[in-house]
């Protein structure tokens, strides 16, 4: 642990506290890591204390947690960068030349807490300075706030998982084995402290894949696209297949063996479907047991959803609907009248079957047999969508 040392000055106002509390905190042995001087672990167990007093903790529950490790997680909280005021908003906009209106619009996209505009740290300056040379190489604002927006949702689903995770698998784990306090804290900094540094690492380089593979798969998309079949699309739209699928009783499945033994068939499901995609097509959402998949070729997207469905034999069985056709592309997702026709169809399929449109019928190759169900009337819309169950086409 670090030997830093603060003064008890420093650490009441980190704390929102006085230096007197703070005393008569360390008197009641609220403070275990003080052992004469004030280190960063003992500031941030202070800061801990301070905020459970606010809410309205008694001091008798407070030792008594502290002496269980069931604050030990909170003390690597100091191995993150410190988020005090830099400078004013007015001073950033001047500093970086954003209009002070824009530097709030962006803090907001991307989904930081309220007021973040109100205390800029120095690095959230730094920040501003990356986003401002975006925008100053050409980028347009309109996608520069798209891209800051799925940035945001992204890296919070991230954090959120890297320490509902940590507490799961390491804190939990050594609070059931009985580990003293400070021990614990002390264990839980010592790895916190080697894993943190390679977070950073580690997402920049699967980004970077990521971005490898998306362009070329969006130069492909270009090339093997016919755009000269119909009117150009207009600027935010693609031309996609959207594929739904889901488990079919799955509702029944969670009353009959329970959460633990669904949300285990699910996440193999989703597994499932994530290894077996072809490379055009990723997995856009899960929500509950449906999964989003969106790819440029209706053809190889149905070829795989035929195949998926092969490798089934046992319930619950996926269901799957495909549809082909322009949708409205916004913050990495896709939206519009088209996205609701395909999970109307996913609805209206069987475990274990497929059923496809007409223009999926017509992308499709020779190797596959569609059967006409016929014309349906698919919920919130009016018009008839004619339906097609996809199979293997027979030797």
């Amino acid at each position: 642990m670090s030997e830093a040392q603060l003064t008890a000055a420093e650490v009441a106002r980190r704390a929102g506290t006085t230096t007197p509390t703070l005393r008569r905190w360390v008197k009641q042995g609220l403070i275990p890591q003080y052992h004469g001087v004030w280190t960063p672990a003992a500031c941030a167990h202070a800061r801990i204390v301070a905020r459970l007093r606010e809410r309205g903790h008694p001091l008798g529950q407070i030792r008594t947690a502290s002496l269980e490790g069931r604050l030990a997680f909170a003390y690597i909280q100091d191995l993150l960068p410190a988020l005090e005021s830099h400078c004013t908003l007015d001073e950033a906009a001047r500093e970086t030349g954003l209009e002070p209106a824009l530097i709030e619009r962006i803090f907001t996209t991307m989904g930081l807490p309220a007021g973040a505009s109100q205390r800029i740290s120095a690095d959230d300056l730094q920040l501003l300075r990356y986003c401002a040379a975006m925008l100053a190489a050409g980028l347009p604002l309109i996608a520069f706030l798209q891209l800051a927006r799925v940035y945001g949702q992204a890296l919070a689903q991230m954090a959120d998982a890297a320490v509902r995770l940590f507490h799961l698998y390491v804190h939990e784990p050594l609070m059931r084995d009985g580990v003293p306090g400070l021990q614990m804290a002390e264990e839980m900094e010592g790895l916190a402290s080697e894993v943190l540094p390679l977070a950073s690492p580690v997402m920049d380089h699967v980004h970077r894949r990521f971005l490898a593979h998306f362009v070329e798969q969006d130069v492909i998309g270009h090339m093997e696209t016919d755009l000269d079949a119909g009117a150009p699309l207009d600027l935010g739209r693609l031309r996609v297949a959207i594929a739904f699928a889901d488990l079919a009783g799955y509702t029944r499945m969670t009353e009959e063996q329970g959460d633990e033994e669904a949300v285990g068939a699910v996440e193999r499901f989703i597994e499932n479907v994530g290894h077996t995609l072809p490379e055009e097509a990723r997995i856009i959402k899960t929500i509950g047991d449906e999964v989003m998949i969106v790819g440029s070729d209706p053809a190889t997207l149905v070829d795989w959803a035929v195949g998926f469905q092969e490798l089934h034999a046992t319930r619950p069985l996926p269901r799957i609907g495909v549809h082909f056709g322009e949708t409205l592309y916004r913050d990495g997702d896709y939206y519009g009248r088209e996205v609701n026709q395909a999970a109307r169809v996913a609805a209206r399929s069987a475990g274990g079957e497929v059923l496809v449109t007409r223009p999926v019928v017509q992308a499709a190759g020779p190797h596959l047999h569609f059967e006409l169900i016929g014309e349906v009337r698919l919920k919130g819309f009016t018009e008839a969508t004619e339906l097609f169950l996809a199979r293997a086409a027979q030797d």
